[in-house]
């Protein structure tokens, strides 16, 4: 044994037999409060994984996804059909029709749907998440009783209504206004990009109820019946996510009950509070859960083409080049299940998460995209043409870097929050 192997075996016997070992060690990692690591999927994740995979191999054949993406048109009544699983009730408490705050059941179900059709995962969201989260979280008593029955059934759903023509990420330059004339709300405005406006129930709505110059003190959360008298919706065309389409909804002297304002009298004016609240983190972890599951069904798609192709006299998966693509996108795609799952689990338990929610967002957003490219190439022509999935799932996989906090958005996130100097 080398003198170097024999010092480093006989300090780490040292260490052992310290039974000071459980506090702060040399390496700054403060107490070691478990050395075993548990990636063991628990029962219920598991179970309800296999429920919904038996669910979409039942009733959403591949060729049923294709059309409501070639459509761009998706039957509402699918919501019903999750609601039947229990699913849409993950995020509704128990007293309200729910099972409880399941974050990592939601995540599981986002994934999962995501993996057959985004369109299925984006009503799902529009309901469970846009809906349920933030009445659960933000709601007054009443709104409570009033929405989140219907949200766990599935009779009810959401869409967001926060950016603007004008506004992006600078959520708090919002022009669309709303004055307060006694028991009712009157709104004025603009709103772009509200995916699934045109199948909801309610916009969950960014409004302006005070001077502009205050910018974070005079917002406001209200939520818009999509039928009220002076909402126009409009479809905007996309390359991408069809099927849920994204909308356009300008509002003309809409109004509404001040009962619809998000949290009541004690939140109107302080609506930034709950945009940036507790359900945030929760929300970050929306995007890439849904480019994992699109990720995981290009790579699956990938993998059996490479091994049904044959060129040069044999299968294309025995090809080095191929192998090493192959290689690659298994390991980038364990890496974002990884992200994810932490940034899970330190949401589900209550932990502070920001930081980890921000990297969850922007890691797999940006690497997903990477493995869906990568998987298109080794599909090679195929991979572009119409009747395949996978230039569905490359023109899915586009938009996650940019939709819920761009990746640049999500790198100013991390940098601000570990308190990184701006000078």
């Amino acid at each position: 044994m080398t003198r170097p192997a024999a010092t480093c075996r006989r300090r780490r016997a040292a260490w052992l037999r310290n039974p000071r070992r459980s506090g702060r060690t040399s390496f700054g990692l403060g107490k070691i409060r478990n050395p075993v690591v548990d990636f063991s999927e628990n029962e219920d994740t598991g179970a309800l994984r296999d429920l919904l995979r038996r669910f979409i191999e039942r009733e959403v054949p591949p060729e049923l996804a294709a059309r409501w993406d070639r459509e761009d048109n998706f039957p509402r009544e699918m919501i019903k059909r999750l609601a039947e699983l229990g699913v849409c009730g993950l995020t509704v408490p128990e007293e309200f029709g729910g099972m409880g705050r399941d974050v990592f059941g939601m995540i599981t179900t986002i994934v999962e749907l995501a993996r057959c059709s985004s369109a299925l995962a984006g009503i799902y969201i529009q309901n469970a998440c846009y809906g349920s989260l933030n009445i659960a979280e933000s709601g007054t008593d009443e709104q409570k009783q009033r929405l989140l029955p219907g949200l766990a059934a599935g009779d009810i759903i959401f869409a967001y209504g926060l950016s603007e023509p004008d506004v992006g990420a600078d959520l708090a330059s919002v022009k669309t206004r709303a004055e307060r004339r006694g028991d009712k709300v009157i709104i004025n405005g603009y709103k772009r990009w509200c995916s699934g406006a045109g199948i909801a129930d309610y916009i969950y709505m960014l409004v302006r109820s005070g001077e502009a110059d205050a910018r974070y003190k005079n917002l406001s959360l209200v939520l818009v019946p999509t039928n009220a008298k002076g909402v126009t919706i409009q479809a905007l065309g996309t390359m991408g996510s069809r099927g849920i389409p994204t909308n356009d909804v300008i509002l003309e002297d809409v109004e509404v009950p001040f009962a619809n304002v998000i949290g009541g009298e004690e939140r109107w004016n302080r609506g930034w509070s709950l945009l940036v609240g507790p359900t945030l983190e929760a929300e970050k972890l929306e995007t890439p859960a849904l480019a994992l599951g699109i990720a995981e069904a290009a790579v699956a798609e990938a993998w059996e083409y490479s091994q049904q192709r044959k060129q040069f006299g044999g299968r294309i998966c025995a090809i080095q080049s191929i192998r090493h693509m192959l290689a690659d996108v298994q390991t980038k795609l364990a890496s974002c299940r990884l992200m994810l799952s932490h940034a899970t689990w330190k949401v589900h338990t209550g932990q502070p998460s920001a930081v980890e929610t921000s990297m969850a967002k922007l890691f797999v957003a940006d690497t997903t995209r990477e493995i869906v490219l990568t998987c298109q190439q080794i599909m090679g022509a195929y991979g572009y043409a119409h009747g395949f999935a996978m230039e569905r799932y490359v023109r899915d996989i586009l938009v996650m870097p940019i939709w819920g906090g761009s990746s640049a958005i999500q790198k100013n996130n991390i940098a601000n929050l570990m308190r990184l100097p701006r000078e």
